[in-house]
Parts: structure tokens; sequence; C-alpha cells
């Protein structure tokens, strides 16, 4: 068997999620999304659930012991270029990720990777609320906050997160925490268009390397809130419900990272992937469909 050489080789992520026997989010979605950017994606267990393409039926999460030895196993043999978070499951398992991204960051034995690229994608509930945690969901994200580079809420997450109406607000409160960027989406609002918001360093002058969204027309600068800066992107607002979509978008992004992109090449080329894949999106059974990752 041939060893592994610059030409064959691929970036890895560390994933940490849960299973989703239907295919359409967790884990599945968070490996085929990697894969669609030319990386590959370690799948570290965090929590087994019953579920469908619709509805989740029950959570058990992994014990905390048994997520950081499958994260030490794969760290101790692959070199890590991103780790992308999706839910926790417990609160025990969500501080034992922190502690293990603080060890990764730091460890000795390698060069130190005090910038190393962590996604997380704060899943609060399911589409039809059905909860995805033992514990509440909010304050066990609390440990990983400060560790994340990019976080991607949706609308109804980022105003859980930060107790805020507005997304100017609630992106000074969650970069207030450590967050670095935040990308909030904007699949839950209503109206013709998709809005993502970008606010974090870099946003102010990305349009200035990056032009306009082929699918969503030109995007937008303004002010945010205390003189924070954002980038906005507009999208063409897709019908239908989608299984997975915000694990695909994290995913993505993590991915562009592991490649060594800058976070504003990143996210728009994470973005454009998601909206395809929605595009394109396919059908297992009635209700959410599935995106083509």
């Amino acid at each position: 068997m041939s060893g592994m050489s610059g030409v064959d080789a691929r970036p890895c992520v560390l994933v940490f999620a849960g299973l989703d026997p239907s295919g359409g989010a967790g884990l599945t979605a968070d490996a085929q999304a990697m894969a669609g950017q030319g990386v590959h994606g370690l799948t570290v267990c965090t929590a087994l659930t019953v579920q469908d393409n619709d509805r989740v039926y029950h959570v058990q999460p992994v014990a905390a012991e048994l997520v950081l030895r499958q994260a030490q196993a794969l760290a101790g043999k692959m070199a890590i270029s991103a780790i992308k978070i999706g839910i926790t499951g417990s609160a025990a398992n969500a501080q034992a990720i922190a502690e293990f991204i603080v060890w990764l960051r730091a460890r000795g034995d390698t060069m130190p990777r005090p910038e190393l690229p962590v996604v997380v994608d704060p899943v609060l509930a399911s589409g039809h609320g059905d909860l995805l945690s033992r514990d509440d969901a909010v304050q066990a994200l609390a440990p990983l906050l400060p560790l994340t580079t990019v976080l991607t809420p949706n609308a109804p997450e980022a105003q859980a997160l930060s107790d805020a109406n507005q997304p100017d607000a609630q992106a000074q409160a969650l970069r207030a925490r450590g967050c670095r960027h935040i990308l909030i989406t904007g699949g839950h609002g209503d109206g013709d268009e998709v809005i993502n918001r970008w606010y974090g360093p870099g946003a102010a002058d990305a349009s200035s390397r990056l032009g306009d969204d082929s699918a969503g027309g030109p995007t937008a600068l303004a002010p945010g809130h205390a003189g924070t800066q954002h980038r906005t992107w507009r999208w063409p607002r897709i019908d239908g419900a989608f299984h997975g979509s915000g694990c695909t978008l994290a995913s993505a992004i993590a991915g562009q990272l592991a490649l060594g992109l800058p976070t504003a090449v990143a996210l728009e080329h994470a973005q454009h992937y998601v909206y395809h894949a929605l595009r394109d999106a396919y059908a297992i059974a009635p209700g959410q469909r599935i995106p083509l990752r």
C-alpha cells in the first residue's frame, strides 16, 4: 500500500456532530459537504439520534470520555486543518470539546496553531423545534464561543444566544463573548431573498476583493452597531424546506478554511456551494428535501 504523498493528500477537518440516520443532517451531511470542498471529514460522534427527514424523536449523548477518545485517536495521527462543531449532545461534551481545542491549538509535539479555524453551527433545535441537547443548549455552548473562528447562527439562534432582537446587536453581543466572525443566515425570514450578514474583521473591505454575487446580485456594506462593519449577501429564496442546510453551510466554510483560504473567500465560496446544493435538492420522502452535496 502506497503512503500519503503531496499529490494525493487532502486536508482533514475534525467534525464533532450527531449521527442522523436519515443521512440528511449531522455527520453524513458534514462529510458530504466537506468532500465537495476537496477536503476529508474526520467524524467524531457526539450523539445518537432517532429522526427522519423532518422530526427528531430522541437524542442520546455519547459519553464525554468516548467523544474525547475519538478525537484523540484521530489527532494523534492526522494533521487537523480545521474543526467543525454541530450538536454536542450535552454540556459535558461541549466542555470536553472546548478543552480538546485548547490542547490541540497549543500542543507542544507539533507547531502550535493558535489560529486553527473552528466553525460552530449553534444548532439549538431542529427545524420543527425538537430539542437536540439533553442540557440547556444555549448554556452548553458557552465554553465554545471564545474559541470560535466562525459562528453560523440562523436568526432565531442568534436571538437566543445574544438576547438581542436586531442582527447588529446580536453580532456585537456574540463577538463580545469571543466569536471572531459571525455569519447570521436569513433562511428563516420572509420575502423573495435570503439575506446573510457577516460581521467580523475584514468584512468592511471584502467587496473590493470579491465583487458582486452572481446568484444574489450586488452585496452591500454597512456600518453595524457601535461602528462594527458587516457585509451582506442576498440570495434568491428557494421554495421548500431542507434537511441539513445549516450543517452543509458550516461544513463548507470549515472545508474552505482548511484549504487555507481567507475568511472572506471561504464565506463566499461556501454560500455559492450551499445555494446550488439547495437549488438541486432531492426528495427521499414527503417533507424536507436533502441538499445535493
